[in-house]
């Protein structure tokens, strides 16, 4: 039995809106880029650093 293929966490060089955050996590966790970034827009409306989190997440994902 093989071992189950795991996606490297980083931001695609296509299909993204601002920064390619929200894509490249999408991509990761297998999931849709629209629920991911609707996710990030309706988290912004509650209290907290998600706007900082995103910014870092800029920073340190690597680009495709």
């Amino acid at each position: 039995m093989s071992a189950p293929v795991t996606r490297r966490l980083s931001r695609p060089r296509y299909g993204r809106m601002i920064g390619g955050v929200c894509a490249g996590l999408a991509q990761r966790w297998g999931m849709k880029t629209g629920t991911v970034r609707l996710l990030a827009v309706l988290s912004c409306l509650l209290p907290g650093p998600q706007f900082v989190a995103y910014l870092i997440l800029w920073a340190v994902i690597p680009s495709e």
